[in-house]
């Protein structure tokens, strides 16, 4: 039908030109005519023919056994094809299912709309060096996995409890945790202390967890996160905290967390004097806020701020909390200053928080990666100001003095311009990260980032996330008295351990990596997740 449609308008095309060819052409008669023939051609294919002609058109024939019925009600032609077998679906939309599926089979997964698979026209001229983009960068981060259907009666079971009694609940759960019996393809079980407990924990943090924040305070202290530098991990915790749905509720008595949103880099741009080594006008600030929450709602006179959570990655952030002693020893405080000589941060109650280097905030993944270990000739690398007491020890020690060590102050810029800093941490296989003016360093990230084994010296310091991973496993731990054996003590680890432990870096990598939209495990969900396990380390099982 579709031939002889053609053939006559080609035939008929020829007569005009021949006809008419020489003569003033009344063109409007003749593309009036040639709608009609159109027009014509088309309803008569619609009459004639079984489907639609989009459908024949667009869709590629596929061959269905015309046994199989569909939806139980109907059956189709062997050279039936995908546009008729959604046109003739009962319900449309819905997935087709077997007459008897498998148990496994998940009928939530979202399908994506072909014109979301099209690219966009008018945006396909970039300038040339974005294709440079690491591809991290440019790979489109996955959707989140749906979540796991939980059974109506467990999840009214969890409704009906008060925010303590799923607080106990959950403790025993995790008491009682079964062992993983079969590899989860998210978690990499040996760089975990107890793989088990902990996504038994995840997995009720999940289905329980529900966090206050309070709207009292002004911007910019107040909800306005810092994205930028070495004290970015605040700010992208309390922007995805506050972007969060799953985990925020805004009834307060629903709440078995609060979170005091405060930034402590934005509180010393605000309030410190430079130059004045004062911090008593913060320390004031924050005690008078949480005296007015306190006095503002019940919550804290509860518990006594046992159940509120403050996040805070700036050197300063421990020392601002003491004129509060409340604030300071019963809150539970992710920090990036976590030095457990001082008394303020608190082991297993307190969170050791890593402290995160975001230079573009639009693309917080740039750069990740490392190149393997036969492209790594360094044996270790370090390079930075001479902040604290370590660092002077450590370039006294092994400055110049292996041609494998390249071990620096601040990165010459002679050296700089043939090899950058990241390319240095890509080409090493230790990264010695020492502590500054406090215990932790952005290196130690950093290091993970570009697949470097991080080589940590600080005394009386709890790595990040050290509550559920096993450092030992990825990482390795000098004693600040032994800075001058460090060069003994890295050759001396065997080949075959050293593969294990930079294939470990890689796997561990995942749960250290801000994403825009969060995922399953990464480390917006790791710091929420050990902020919760310090919670239930505070509940006490009754004996009953």
């Amino acid at each position: 039908m579709k031939t002889l449609c053609e053939s006559l308008a080609v035939i008929l095309m020829k007569e005009f030109i021949w006809l008419f060819g020489g003569y003033k052409i009344d063109w409007k008669k003749i593309f009036f005519a040639g709608a009609i023939m159109t027009a014509s051609c088309v309803m008569l294919q619609m009459f004639v023919l079984n489907d639609p002609l989009d459908m024949w058109f667009l869709s590629l024939p596929v061959a269905i056994p015309s046994d199989k019925p569909l939806n139980s009600s109907l059956s189709l032609n062997k050279t039936s094809t995908e546009a008729r077998v959604k046109r003739l679906q009962i319900i449309s939309g819905a997935p087709i299912v077997s007459p008897n599926p498998p148990i496994d089979l998940n009928l939530s997964v979202p399908i994506m709309p072909v014109a979301a698979l099209v690219p966009p026209r008018g945006k396909s001229r970039r300038r040339r060096k974005d294709s440079k983009v690491d591809n991290m960068s440019k790979v489109v981060p996955p959707p989140p996995p749906p979540r796991r259907t939980v059974p109506s009666r467990m999840q009214k079971f969890i409704w009906s409890l008060t925010p303590k009694e799923a607080l106990v609940y959950a403790k025993k759960e995790v008491e009682h945790a079964p062992a993983v019996m079969e590899d989860d393809p998210d978690l990499y079980a040996p760089i975990f202390r107890n793989v088990s407990v902990f996504k038994r924990s995840y997995e009720l943090m999940e289905l329980i967890l529900k966090v206050y924040i309070y709207r009292d305070g002004a911007r910019p202290i107040f909800h306005q996160p810092h994205l930028r530098g070495i004290y970015a991990s605040e700010g992208w915790f309390m922007k995805l905290m506050e972007e969060n749905r799953q985990f925020v509720t805004r009834d307060p008595e629903k709440a078995h967390l609060f979170y005091l949103p405060y930034s402590m880099r934005q509180l010393g741009m605000a309030l410190y004097v430079p130059n004045s080594h004062n911090m008593k006008p913060l320390s004031i600030f924050l005690r008078d806020y949480t005296n007015t929450i306190a006095a503002k709602y019940p919550f804290w006179n509860r518990t006594h701020g046992s159940d509120h959570f403050l996040v805070a990655c700036h050197d300063w952030g421990p020392y601002t909390l003491t004129a509060h002693e409340e604030l300071t020893k019963n809150t539970i405080k992710a920090l990036c200053n976590a030095d457990t000589s001082e008394g303020i941060f608190v082991a297993r109650k307190d969170v050791s928080l890593p402290e995160t280097t975001i230079r573009t905030p639009r693309k917080p993944l740039r750069n990740v990666g490392g190149f393997r270990v036969s492209q790594r000739p360094l044996l270790a690398f370090f390079a930075g100001n001479m902040h604290g007491r370590v660092r002077p020890t450590l370039l006294k020690h092994w400055r110049d003095k292996h041609e494998d060590m390249k071990i620096y102050g601040p990165l010459p810029l002679r050296v700089s311009r043939k090899m950058s800093y990241i390319q240095h941490m890509k080409s090493s296989k230790f990264c010695i990260c020492p502590m500054g003016y406090e215990v932790n360093s952005p290196r130690i990230i950093e290091s993970i980032y570009y697949e470097c084994v991080p080589v940590i010296i600080a005394d009386n310091f709890p790595p990040p996330l050290s509550d559920v991973l096993d450092w030992s496993k990825f990482s390795v731990a000098v004693a600040e008295k032994d800075i001058p054996k460090l060069r003994e003590i890295l050759v001396a680890i065997p080949m075959r351990r050293y593969l294990t432990m930079q294939i470990n870096v890689k796997m561990v990598q995942k749960h250290f990596l801000w994403n825009p939209r969060p995922i399953r495990y990464d480390l917006f969900h790791m710091i929420l997740h050990s902020i919760w396990s310090s919670r239930l380390n505070q509940i006490q099982i009754p004996e009953s």
